[in-house]
């Protein structure tokens, strides 16, 4: 358990509110739900606006894993094109998963307007060609957009790229104006607001030690129980050995984020003239956006052992010079990291441990977005109404290796992704 957050430009931006009360007894309701992240407050808003009485259990504060320290890039789509996810579960699946896709970028507007969360959202996202080759990528991208019928996207080369995004590193780029950014930890304490005032009762410091998941589930706490009618397990990538049949199929990997000293206006300006944000195409990818106060907050780097590495800030340091050479004199302010959950499909993966236990993780990177909807499909489920959570549930679930070779392997997965981004 933790009191203190870790730094970011997010915590220093937006400082989280008081912290809310730990359970102390037990406890009885409708729904447990273990994690007070996206997934899990999107989950516990929904049910609370239906009536059902929810309790929501965080081992730190609330966004204080993912949810609050991510890129903030509300970006279209999964981490996989449809035309591989047809391939996968059939092109009826695929159609369906990307209107929910859509959805779910619709379902976070309404809540922002609805709920009054500032949150800093802008529109506009550029996924750039890290290498001239991945060009066929982003042409691929385009021709999947028009079988769904998705026209909010646009080939961007030469000086049109060079218009948008002032860097020598990148030749063409997709730009795509149904995605954009937000501040993930404000957006996060902002879903935690609104489902307390839904009715949903959140403990933070309430870390889950144990779980039942038979016909009446139980979660065990430091010094209480939740007894419940259904769990919902969305820790994800920090949901840890908690539900071990969960671990084999979701690796917690570790990405760090820097944030620069404030640029000024026009400097920041100059960077990104239309504030997109903006990912490239190696599978070690780079991410970066424009913040409010003319930093320009940058991402990347992968540890796929899921440790911090004690030199991750200088190489981050020189991977945005490289990126933006002009900001070569330009001092660091903030730096950290945090775990993301990946699959082996690079899609979520929804599912039941029981018919009363259900859990959402692994969006591989796509989370901003596809959390809320999946927390929201949860939530039908528990309601009788699982038909589009099947959907997802659906999706094959493959496992990573398991034993003592499981992190050498990722390791040397690791490497051969970071060689094959190098060449």
């Amino acid at each position: 358990m933790s009191t203190c957050w870790p730094d970011s430009w997010y915590v220093h931006s937006s400082p989280p509110g008081p912290a809310l009360p730990a359970l102390a007894g037990d406890t009885d309701c409708d729904v447990c739900v273990v994690g007070a992240g996206y997934t899990g407050l999107s989950a516990a808003l929904t049910l609370a606006e239906r009536g059902y009485d929810v309790v929501v259990v965080e081992a730190e504060r609330v966004g204080w894993g993912a949810s609050g320290r991510n890129g903030g890039q509300l970006i279209s789509g999964y981490n996989k094109s449809i035309s591989a996810i047809a391939r996968l579960g059939g092109a009826d699946d695929a159609r369906h998963l990307w209107a929910l896709a859509e959805e779910a970028k619709a379902l976070l507007v309404r809540r922002v307007e609805r709920h009054g969360i500032a949150c800093a959202l802008r529109w506009g996202y550029i996924n750039a060609a890290a290498k001239p080759r991945h060009r066929r990528d982003l042409l691929a991208q385009l021709r999947d957009a028009d079988a769904v019928g998705y026209d909010r996207l646009r080939l961007l080369e030469g000086e049109a790229l060079r218009a948008l995004l002032a860097s020598p590193r990148y030749d063409s780029g997709l730009e795509d104006m149904g995605s954009g950014h937000l501040h993930p930890l404000a957006y996060a304490q902002g879903l935690g607001r609104a489902a307390r005032e839904a009715g949903a009762r959140l403990y933070e410091n309430t870390p889950a030690l144990a779980i039942t998941t038979g016909a009446a589930p139980v979660v065990t706490t430091p010094r209480g129980r939740v007894r419940s009618r259904f769990l919902v397990l969305a820790g994800n990538a920090y949901l840890g050995d908690l539900a071990p049949p969960l671990t084999r199929t979701l690796v917690p990997i570790v990405t760090y984020m820097l944030a620069t000293q404030p640029l000024g206006t026009e400097r920041a300006a100059a960077l990104l003239p239309g504030d997109h944000a903006v990912s490239d195409t190696n599978v070690g990818l780079h991410y970066f956006r424009r913040s409010a106060d003319h930093r320009l907050l940058f991402g990347g780097r992968v540890n796929y052992a899921n440790r911090a590495m004690p030199d991750a800030k200088p190489k981050l340091a020189r991977d945005l010079v490289h990126c933006f050479p002009q900001l070569q004199d330009v001092g660091i302010d903030h730096f950290w990291h945090g775990s993301v959950g990946m699959t082996v499909s690079r899609l979520p993966q929804l599912g039941r441990l029981s018919p009363t236990t259900y859990y959402a993780h692994g969006y591989s990177g796509h989370g901003v977005a596809l959390t809320g909807i999946c927390g929201h499909l949860l939530a039908e489920a528990i309601m009788g109404q699982a038909e589009r959570y099947d959907v997802f549930a659906r999706l094959p679930q493959h496992p990573f290796v398991r034993g003592p070779w499981r992190v050498p392997l990722l390791v040397l997965a690791g490497l051969w992704y970071r060689l094959h981004d190098l060449l």
